[in-house]
């Protein structure tokens, strides 16, 4: 049986989700262009003892989730899409990122205004919550914690037509968002699905340590 090209699967893209926290609806969602070709996680454990200092009874004691960051390169291109017009490039597809980590400039121009009357205390602007998608198994709550945009070529009016984007991602938790919160509970069935997947893994023993007791 010959297989074409055209019968291959194509693969699920990643990408980013930016939520109504309240209704769940989604209100925008950033596909990659391309896949990234590796991500790198890193979780911390938050224990109640740091370096082996503290109390001995509580050595072994977890008082909240790991903190878990994600980092990986995205890659952009115009050249990539040459049927569809660009006339701004990728500025565009960079400008969605980039509002991911900045205030609405209405809400800055209001700031202002306040200020100016003599308000003592603004209150800090929140953000949409945003998810984080790789696959079905792994929608995350994160928040945006850094962004490096290189740009690798351009065309005549200097309009950016190739860039690297370096994302670094925290995952939130539900000690991270008030009880009930949309994005706790996305965390919750986050990390019910790593114990299901804990649990199908296959069982060893003590001999393939070259142990017989312990």
């Amino acid at each position: 049986m010959t297989i074409s090209l055209s019968d291959a699967r194509k693969p699920v893209r990643s990408g980013l989700v930016i939520v109504d926290p309240l209704l769940g609806t989604p209100q925008r969602v950033i596909v990659m262009q391309f896949n990234p070709d590796t991500l790198t996680r890193t979780l911390a454990p938050q224990a109640t003892t740091t370096d082996g200092q503290g109390d001995r009874t509580e050595a072994l004691r977890l008082i909240a989730p790991a903190v878990e960051t994600w980092k990986f390169d995205a890659e952009i291109d115009a050249t990539d899409q040459l049927d569809v017009p660009a006339p701004a490039g990728i500025h565009p597809q960079l400008a969605t990122l980039e509002l991911l980590i900045q205030p609405p400039s209405t809400r800055l121009r209001t700031n202002q205004v306040l200020a100016a009357s003599g308000t003592l205390e603004i209150a800090p602007v929140e953000t949409p919550l945003t998810l984080f998608v790789w696959g079905a198994s792994r929608v995350l709550p994160v928040r945006v914690t850094d962004l490096s945009i290189t740009e690798d070529a351009f065309d005549a009016d200097l309009n950016p037509i190739r860039a690297t984007v370096s994302i670094g991602l925290r995952v939130l938790t539900v000690n991270d968002l008030p009880t009930g919160h949309r994005g706790g509970e996305l965390y919750l069935a986050h990390l019910v699905q790593k114990e299901r997947l804990a649990a199908t893994s296959a069982p060893s023993g003590l001999s393939a340590l070259g142990l017989t007791a312990l």
